[in-house]
């Protein structure tokens, strides 16, 4: 009889201990799905990057966990932000409980706040004076937010934050009517948005701002960006001349096209022992830097195919001359912006390429 007990004992005890470590199970694996997702644009620790700085305490304490949810599900069409459809529900509130970690203060335990579907009742029209006035310097005077991603080469350094997009449907359909009017109202400590309360508007005014914003439903809004097609992820072309020849006439054309030569060099330097390089094979590096700064500012992932990066290798008998396609790079930027620098670069680097083997 005793042994029963012992044994049933032995149970309980197991049952009570898998209770306790599975929130802990869950808060691992909301840190390495976050890891895996969120952290090369947010953050490892949600202080921002490419994407918005996810873990200021007053942005935390006034978003609910059902706009962070709609956020990582439905992306933000045209921006950074993609849309997330393959995480099941699970990974999302992995995720959503992983971010909630960094509004805990040791005062008190953190509570996400709710808001209801519930729609506020304003005068549109009123609100898009209101809004041109007191919103449209930051957000745009279409609601389509401030230029740039959000990172230190985009906005000046004092600002943690950029304006968001408030006609993004991505936006739209996460935020609820009363989130936006608790935003206006309240404002965001450590940044520019403050309360409009204190501004000297009245919850009525609040109202109709609020109905202005919602009527970007109506409108077409901003849609994913158009993936540009290409004739192939690298631009090839071959080359008539030696390989020295061609280093030499890639020289004249970088210099031609108001490009700045950066340094030549074998393609594996670094890679082997000096003195051993591939003399065959050579990377050209240049840049047009007034282009360089006005693309950062839209967007730091240009890093991707800017300095101009231009290899010249022999293969099987052939001169090749080879760059990276910009416009196949639109397909991960997500950035309507983006898109004309990306055809723009592209165009430059064909032109540079068949003036170098002509």
């Amino acid at each position: 009889m005793l042994r029963g007990h012992n044994l049933m004992y032995r149970i309980l005890l197991l049952v009570v201990i898998a209770g306790l470590v599975q929130p802990v199970q869950a808060a691992v694996d909301g840190a390495r799905l976050y890891t895996q997702n969120c952290a090369a644009c947010h953050g490892a620790k949600g202080a921002g990057g490419v994407g918005v700085p996810l873990s200021l305490h007053d942005f935390l304490d006034s978003i609910s966990d059902e706009y962070l949810r709609k956020t990582i599900r439905l992306g933000r069409p045209g921006r950074v932000m993609p849309a997330f459809r393959m995480l099941s529900d699970d990974d999302v509130n992995a995720i959503v409980q992983h971010i909630r970690s960094w509004g805990h203060k040791p005062e008190r335990v953190h509570t996400a706040p709710v808001f209801s579907a519930q729609s506020v009742k304003g005068d549109a029209l009123r609100g898009k004076a209101l809004f041109a006035k007191n919103c449209a310097s930051c957000h745009g005077a279409n609601g389509e937010g401030g230029a740039g991603t959000g990172v230190t080469m985009s906005r000046p350094r004092n600002l943690p934050i950029l304006a968001p997009a408030l006609n993004n449907p991505g936006f739209l359909a996460a935020a609820s009517d009363e989130m936006i009017k608790a935003t206006l109202m309240k404002g965001r400590d450590n940044t520019p948005m403050a309360s409009f309360l204190k501004q000297g508007l009245s919850e009525q005014d609040i109202n109709d701002v609020v109905a202005y914003v919602r009527a970007y439903e109506r409108s077409s809004g901003a849609k994913t960006a158009e993936v540009l097609t290409s004739e192939s992820a690298v631009i090839v072309r071959e080359s008539p001349y030696s390989v020295e020849e061609t280093v030499a006439n890639l020289k004249s054309t970088i210099l031609g096209n108001n490009f700045r030569l950066i340094r030549i060099q074998p393609l594996d330097q670094g890679f082997v022992d000096k003195g051993k390089e591939n003399k065959s094979r050579i990377m050209v590096y240049s840049c047009n830097f007034n282009f360089l700064n006005e693309a950062l500012k839209v967007d730091p992932r240009v890093g991707l195919f800017l300095p101009c990066r231009v290899t010249v290798m022999e293969h099987k008998g052939k001169v090749l001359v080879m760059t990276v396609n910009p416009k196949r790079l639109s397909a991960i930027f997500n950035n309507s912006e983006l898109n004309r620098l990306c055809e723009e670069m592209s165009k430059i680097y064909v032109e540079m390429l068949e003036e170098a083997v002509l």
